[in-house]
């Protein structure tokens, strides 16, 4: 009888155990979602509302940590300005903002929440600037701030459904920079949809990531760093998956 008992135990610990793992795993796979909302023109001194919907898996999230819009004069992102999003409903953080001169503006959603953070980036083409949003969205050279260096190991011979390496190796006026918060932004050329990539720091000043490339074709890849020190620099590159 007693082995019985035993048996029955060790059955029920175990089932416990795997109902564990399998909450564990589906929370594993919640990922932190930000649809950011822009107009795509305004004119210079018109109220503008930013908007960015957060959601945690299939939760829109009424608590977030902190949503700050960023947005900045493109060419001059170390003379940028911050405003607070304020919650309104149903995920909803909204903000209202003037942009006072023509020119293409870039925009971050800084967004924290659940222990993770994304910032989607947008732009706004204010004034005369319209027709120049095109070339934005294709590609304008981004000025470093002073001493900083990006360099990333370009992978070749991709092939989608490998995993496939991603490398970034950077420095700040000669030194390694360590402890960064660097993200791989993925865009492929045929489709909208956005994969964000975490990347771990491997050894000093060198942050690595893995990602799956699902389809053939061309892709946008755009790496995010920040720092504790107001370090915020971006830069853009194109790659082929086979």
């Amino acid at each position: 009888m007693k082995k019985i008992t035993i048996l029955v135990v060790m059955a029920l610990l175990l089932l416990l155990a795997a109902c564990g793992n399998e909450e564990s795993g589906e929370e594993e796979l919640a990922t932190l979602e930000v649809e950011f909302i822009v107009p795509e023109t305004a004119e210079p001194g018109e109220t503008v509302q930013l908007e960015a919907i957060v959601s945690y898996g299939d939760e829109m999230v009424e608590d977030a940590d902190e949503v700050m819009f960023e947005y900045w004069v493109q060419g001059n992102e170390t003379d940028s300005t911050n405003v607070e999003g304020i919650h309104t409903s149903n995920g909803s953080y909204t903000a209202e903002v003037e942009f006072a001169e023509d020119g293409i503006y870039e925009l971050y959603a800084h967004t924290t929440a659940r222990g993770q953070h994304t910032m989607p980036l947008k732009s706004i083409a204010v004034g005369d600037a319209e027709e120049a949003v095109h070339q934005d969205e294709e590609h304008v050279e981004h000025k470093h701030s002073d001493g900083f260096q990006l360099h990333f190991s370009n992978p070749e011979n991709i092939q989608a459904g490998d995993d496939t390496d991603l490398i970034v190796h950077l420095q700040l006026e000669g030194e390694e920079l360590e402890n960064a918060n660097v993200r791989f932004e993925i865009l492929p050329e045929q489709g909208e949809h956005i994969a964000w990539v975490d990347a771990n720091e491997t050894k000093p000043g060198e942050y690595a990531a893995v990602h799956e490339f699902s389809e053939a074709g061309t892709y946008s890849i755009v790496i995010h760093v920040e720092d504790d020190a107001d370090l915020h620099e971006h830069e853009e590159y194109t790659i082929e998956v086979q």
